[in-house]
C-alpha cells in the first residue's frame, strides 16, 4: 500500500494546483481518468510480450507527448472526441469527454511529470487500482463537489459482501453503480481463491461476473476506469457499465446477486405506471408492469426494480433509508409483498454520520428471491441495531470494518440461520409479528438510548451537534415528501 499512497499523494498534490483554476475534485479525477487510460494503452502497445493496440495512432498518448502550447490543447480535444465515438469500454470512458484544464503549461506538467513518469501497467493491478480508489475516496470527501453521493463507505460495502458471499458461479449487478465500489468488492471476494480457478472461471470473473448501471456520464466513466484498473473487463471489449436510467424499464436480464446503495432523494424524475394502473406523474410517462405499486418515491422504485432483476434464489443486499421501513400506502404494500414473496431475513440498522449526504438514516436489507409459493417465504427477520448509542462522524470517528465485525459474526454467513442466536443488539421477529404491526412497519428499535438517561455521559458537543443536524435534515426530507404528496393529490382533483 505504500506505493499506492505515494501515487495518491503525488496525484492529489496536483489537484490543489488546479483548484485555483476552478477545476473541481471530480473534474480533476475525470481528467486523470482520460490521461491514465491513454498512458496505459500506450504501455500495452509497447510491451515486449503480446503487444496490444487499443487506440489508433492518431489518438494516442504519443501525440500528447509530442505536442506543446496551444497545439497540446488541440490534440487533447481531438483525442477525447475521437475516442468518444469508439464502441465498448472506450466509448463509456470517453463519452461526452471535455478538456477542463485550460492552462497548457499545467496540462503539459500533468502529462509529463505525473502520468508519463510512472509505469502504470507494470505496477501490480492492486497498487494502481488502490491508488485510483483512494483518489475517488478523497474526491468524495470534497463536500462541495457533490461526489460523496456516489460513494458508499468502503467498510460497509465489505461487510455487506462478506454476508452475501459472492462466488465465481455468480453474476453481480449494481443498478446504481456510482464509482463501482460494490462491484470491486464482490470481485475481490470471489477472486480470493484465484489460483484454484480454471481458465473459463477466470474469463468469467474478468468479463461476465460484474455489471453496473449508472445514470451520470462522469460517474460511469470513473466506474469503468476503476474496474479496468483492477483488471476487470477489457479496454477494447464491451463495457461492464451501462450509462442509462435503471428505472425506465425491465432490462429482461436477471442476476444472482444484487448489491446496491440507490441514490438518496425522494423524487423520481420519471412517471411510474405500475401494475395497479395508477400514475405518479412527473416529466415523462413510462410503464412498468413488473412494478407492484406506483409511486414517485425513488427508493421504493429502486427496491421494486431490484426485486425484478434478481434471479430466483438470488441474494440481495441494499442500502435503503428509514422511510422505506415505515411509509404508508405504496410503502406498506411493498413491505408486505417483500415479506410474503421474498425471504427478508436480515436488516442492519445503520448509525448516522457515516454518509457524505447529511440527514440520512439508513438500513441494509438482505433478502433472497424465491419461487412462487402458497406460504410466506419470510419466517424470521433478524434485526441488528448498530444505531442506538453509536456515534460516528466522517472525520473524527469514521465507520471502520471492525465496527461491523459483530454484525457479520451474528449473521453467521455460510451457516444455517437456525444457528443464529439473539444478543443485545441482534433480535429476531417472526412473520406473524411483523405483518401484525401497524402498516407492517419495520422501523423497529428495542435498545434504550443511554444519552437520554445518563446526563453525565453525554457524547461530545460536536457529535450532539452533528446528530441534531442529521435529525433536522431527515425531518425536512420527510416534510418535503409530505408536501410533494399533497401537491400530487391536489393535481389529481
Amino acid at each position: 500500500m505504500a506505493d499506492a499512497r505515494r501515487l495518491v499523494d503525488k496525484l492529489w498534490s496536483y489537484c490543489n494546483v488546479l483548484r485555483d483554476d476552478g477545476v473541481g475534485t471530480l473534474e480533476y479525477t475525470e481528467q486523470l481518468t482520460y490521461l491514465l487510460f491513454l498512458k496505459m494503452a500506450d504501455e500495452r502497445a509497447r510491451r515486449q510480450l503480446k503487444p496490444e493496440k487499443i487506440v489508433p495512432d492518431d489518438l494516442s498518448w504519443q501525440r500528447l507527448l509530442d505536442a506543446d502550447g496551444t497545439q497540446l490543447e488541440v490534440e487533447y480535444t481531438k483525442i477525447l472526441v475521437g475516442l468518444a465515438n469508439q464502441p465498448g469500454t472506450l466509448g463509456t470512458i470517453f463519452r461526452k469527454a471535455q478538456n477542463r484544464i485550460q492552462d497548457p503549461a499545467k496540462l503539459k506538467r500533468l502529462i509529463h511529470d505525473l502520468i508519463d513518469a510512472e509505469q502504470w501497467s507494470a505496477a501490480d493491478v492492486d497498487i494502481k487500482g488502490d491508488a485510483y480508489e483512494s483518489l475517488l475516496s478523497k474526491g468524495a470527501e470534497d463536500v462541495k463537489s457533490g461526489a460523496g453521493q456516489y460513494f458508499t463507505p468502503r467498510p460497509l460495502i465489505r461487510a455487506m459482501v462478506d454476508c452475501v458471499r459472492p462466488t465465481v458461479a455468480d453474476t453481480v449487478t449494481d443498478p446504481a453503480a456510482g464509482t463501482g465500489g460494490f462491484l470491486l468488492a464482490a470481485h475481490e471476494y470471489a477472486s480470493s481463491d484465484a489460483e484454484h480457478l480454471d481458465p473459463t472461471q477466470r474469463a468469467h470473473l474478468r468479463d461476465g461476473f460484474v455489471h453496473g448501471v449508472e445514470l451520470v456520464d462522469g460517474t460511469a466513466r470513473l466506474a469503468a476506469m476503476n474496474l479496468l484498473l483492477h483488471g476487470i473487463g477489457q479496454a477494447n471489449g464491451p463495457s461492464l457499465i451501462e450509462v442509462k436510467d435503471s428505472l425506465i424499464a425491465d432490462p429482461g436480464r436477471r442476476w444472482s446477486v444484487v448489491l446496491s446503495n440507490p441514490p438518496f432523494g425522494r423524487k423520481s424524475s420519471l412517471t411510474m405506471v405500475g401494475a395497479d394502473g395508477r400514475e405518479a406523474r412527473e416529466d415523462l410517462e413510462i410503464e412498468r408492469q413488473d412494478f407492484v405499486v406506483t409511486t414517485s418515491n425513488k427508493q421504493l422504485n429502486f427496491l421494486q426494480h431490484i426485486m425484478t432483476i434478481l434471479d430466483i434464489n438470488g441474494r440481495a443486499a441494499v442500502v435503503l433509508p428509514d422511510n422505506v421501513l415505515f411509509e404508508g400506502g405504496a410503502g406498506e404494500t411493498l413491505r408486505r409483498r417483500l415479506l410474503r414473496d421474498f425471504d427478508l431475513h436480515t436488516m442492519l440498522r445503520l448509525p448516522t454520520g457515516i454518509f457524505y449526504a447529511q440527514g440520512v438514516k439508513a438500513n441494509v436489507l438482505f433478502f433472497d428471491k424465491k419461487p412462487a409459493a402458497e406460504h410466506p417465504w419470510t419466517s424470521r427477520l433478524w434485526v441488528y441495531d448498530l444505531r442506538t448509542n453509536q456515534h460516528f462522524t466522517l472525520k473524527q470517528n469514521p465507520l471502520t470494518r471492525a465496527a461491523l465485525d459483530d454484525f457479520v459474526a451474528c449473521s453467521a454467513p455460510g451457516r444455517p440461520r437456525s444457528e443464529r442466536a439473539e444478543t443485545e443488539r441482534f433480535h429476531a421477529f417472526t412473520y406473524d409479528e411483523l405483518v401484525a404491526r401497524d402498516k407492517a412497519n419495520l422501523d423497529i428499535t428495542w435498545l434504550r438510548d443511554e444519552s437520554l438517561e445518563d446526563l453525565d455521559n453525554l457524547p461530545a458537543p460536536e457529535v450532539i451537534a452533528r446528530e441534531i443536524v442529521e435529525d433536522l435534515s431527515a425531518a425536512l426530507a420527510e416534510f418535503e415528501a409530505v408536501a410533494a404528496a399533497l401537491e400530487g393529490t391536489r393535481g389529481d382533483d
